[in-house]
């Protein structure tokens, strides 16, 4: 028994009458007939007491309409729902973030466009460290990921799509000597003691592009895995950090933000996704960064 008898079925029962029946469904009187017989055989009962004039439901029949019309009812429903699903018009966007996503004005930005033009697709966001951000989207459990480029290459599974790029900033108590200087040149920060942001452990990125930054091994006085907590070390002057410039957006009591001097790194932030992995409405947000970026 398949959807069409179903229809069929209910069109000769709503007319009372084969052939105008077949006339609603735009098939000749023989076949509807054909089709009626074969659903009746299936069920192994009558469902239709026929004369030349018309048709009359038996108690098997009468019964079918109740469950024929829901079971199309609750098709059409599915149907519909899959349907603007794969549009985009309905499901869930999986992200993963960096704490610089948020301070850079990107991801909230982001969300409010994407909410304006599909609102009722539903977001759902999780705070996680680049590499655990990348594993996430290999394995499934992450649609998009809002993740810093420290130069590591990315799998070749991923697609990889660029967001903006910053210039660093030094963040440090306002009582520290460097805060009387509008820049800090690259060669200052040579024997201070770094607050690295270190999300969930995950200290490479920052440890990598210090070393870079240096040209010699950073000392690191403490690993933090939220901004807050590099805000509250450098605020109390336990060691300077760097930051995303417009995290300085975030006035903290007794931090100061300052430049890097010339030769001073930028941040990148890209957005990350599976390749070939763009369907409904994830695929509609990749298509907003898309047209954003443009």
């Amino acid at each position: 028994m398949d959807l069409r008898h179903l229809r069929y079925f209910l069109a000769v029962a709503e007319e009372g009458h084969f052939g105008r029946a077949a006339q609603r469904l735009h098939i000749v009187q023989p076949a509807l007939s054909v089709q009626i017989r074969a659903l009746e055989e299936e069920l192994g009962t009558a469902l239709f007491q026929r004369s030349t004039r018309k048709v009359m439901l038996t108690d098997a029949g009468r019964l079918l309409v109740v469950e024929a019309r829901r079971t199309l009812e609750q098709a059409e429903h599915a149907k519909t729902l899959i349907q603007r699903a794969a549009r985009g018009e309905t499901g869930v966007v999986r992200i993963g973030f960096v704490g610089n996503a948020v301070a850079t004005g990107r991801l909230s930005d982001d969300l409010i466009a994407f909410h304006e033009a599909w609102p009722d697709v539903a977001l759902e966001l999780h705070e996680m460290a680049p590499a655990a951000q990348q594993d996430a989207v290999l394995a499934g459990r992450l649609d998009i990921g809002y993740c810093p480029v420290f130069g590591a290459a990315f799998d070749a599974k991923l697609a990889v799509r660029k967001l903006g790029s910053w210039a660093w900033d030094v963040v440090m108590s306002d009582r520290h000597p460097l805060a009387k200087r509008r820049t800090v040149p690259v060669a200052a920060l040579a024997d201070e003691p770094f607050v690295l942001y270190a999300a969930e452990g995950d200290d490479t990125g920052q440890l990598t592009m210090l070393r870079q930054l240096l040209g010699t091994e950073p000392r690191i006085a403490h690993k933090v895995s939220s901004t807050l907590s590099v805000l509250a070390l450098t605020g109390a002057g336990l060691g300077v950090a760097l930051a995303p410039a417009p995290l300085s957006r975030i006035a903290a009591p007794n931090v100061v933000y300052r430049p890097v001097g010339k030769g001073g790194p930028r941040s990148e932030l890209v957005a990350i996704s599976l390749m070939g992995g763009e369907w409904g409405a994830v695929k509609q947000y990749l298509a907003m960064l898309g047209k954003r970026a443009a």
